[in-house]
Order: structure tokens, then sequence, then C-alpha cells
């Protein structure tokens, strides 16, 4: 909430007041869609993962670990 200036839970990565870098698991290249914060509580868009990272100016990372 510091970081961002927006209640947790509220926190989107689209249009953000100060843009922080986005990442997003390489995984979820596989996908259809994936589902991040419109900005407020509880609510939620859906978007397909390539739109997101290009929307934010995102990358895929190695973030989470295979089991």
């Amino acid at each position: 909430q510091r970081a961002t200036g927006y209640l947790v839970g509220g926190i989107s990565p689209l249009g953000q007041k100060k843009r922080h870098r986005t990442f997003l698991d390489a995984s979820a290249q596989a996908l259809p869609a994936v589902h991040v914060s419109a900005g407020r509580r509880g609510l939620e868009v859906a978007l397909a993962p390539a739109d997101l990272l290009q929307l934010t100016g995102g990358a895929y990372a190695p973030i989470g670990k295979l089991r």
C-alpha cells in the first residue's frame, strides 16, 4: 500500500499512478486467461497473459517452482 498508494486488495497492475514493473510467471503462457485486480477490492478483470504484459510493459519470469 505504501509503494502504490492503493488499498491492499485493490492494487491493479493496470492504470497505476506510478508504474511498477509487472512480472508474470512463465507458466502463465499456457493459460487462456489470468485474473487481476481491476482497482477495487473484489473487482477483477480476466485477460490473456500476453495482453496483460503488453498493457503493463511487463515480462515473463521464472517465479514459481515446479513440484
